[in-house]
């Protein structure tokens, strides 16, 4: 890895004990520093967190007291990622869906393109529930339509690596959402700030003892509230998008 990039994982957790254990262990052995958000998970799973934290020095853990989503505890770990020095950060889910076996090339590609975000796109197995599939296409859509362009291929993958110092000064200047709309937004305004972006596939496979925290109605409203904001701010910028659209 270059000696200009310092690069660390942001591992957001709610209440994810099954796979949490395989996961930091393989960072560890990969020689990656880990910062742990803990999003005011039960106490069960705050004491394996905390074991983990002792055992393994390549671990800061930050708590939240109370839960405050997905997006909440990324923007918590990105900052602090920063404070600490590091200039990228590694972000995956805590559920086991994602493999790390993909880790290479995502940080391969961070070192062909270290100002890009790095953004993967599930390649699903037979294990993908059928509503989860298919209910992506309408983000997809309206994702679409908020940058009037196909350029992103997925809005929602949780498999990142973020160049800290774009990501938080995006996190500072906009209001992102601190729950599961936080992905599809933050990908939409770095679009539309014109930051580079370089896509990828990774495998994605929900395990049988596996916990989704996504609540179908909640999160869909939130969803829903989000991509209705960037419409509206779509408009707003409507002049400079498709002067983009058209240079390219």
């Amino acid at each position: 890895m270059s000696d200009h990039i310092k690069l660390c994982v942001v591992l957001p957790v709610y209440n994810h004990p099954h796979c949490l254990v395989k996961i930091v262990s393989e960072f560890a052995e990969k020689n990656l520093p880990i910062i742990l958000v803990d999003d005011g998970s039960d106490n069960a799973c705050q004491y394996l967190i905390d074991r983990l934290a002792d055992e393994f020095q390549s671990v800061c853990l930050e708590r939240h007291p109370t839960n405050r989503g997905k997006g909440a505890a990324i923007k918590t770990g990105l900052c602090l990622a920063l404070q600490q020095g590091y200039t990228h950060a590694l972000q995956i889910d805590a559920d086991g869906q994602h493999t790390l076996d993909d880790v290479p090339k995502f940080v391969q590609a961070m070192e062909r393109q270290p100002m890009a975000l790095i953004a993967g796109y599930p390649d699903y197995d037979d294990s993908v529930p059928r509503h989860r599939y298919y209910g992506r296409y309408a983000s997809h859509i309206w994702v679409w339509v908020n940058t009037l362009s196909t350029a992103i291929v997925d809005s929602m993958c949780g498999f990142r690596i973020y160049p800290l110092d774009a990501s938080v000064d995006l996190i500072v200047r906009e209001k992102l959402g601190d729950r599961m709309d936080f992905d599809g937004e933050f990908i939409v305004r770095w679009f539309w700030y014109g930051k580079p972006l370089s896509q990828m596939s990774t495998r994605v496979t929900y395990p049988k003892n596996g916990t989704s925290h996504f609540q179908l109605f909640s999160d869909n409203w939130l969803i829903a509230c989000m991509h209705t904001r960037l419409f509206f701010g779509m408009l707003r910028r409507l002049p400079i998008l498709l002067m983009r659209k058209w240079q390219f």
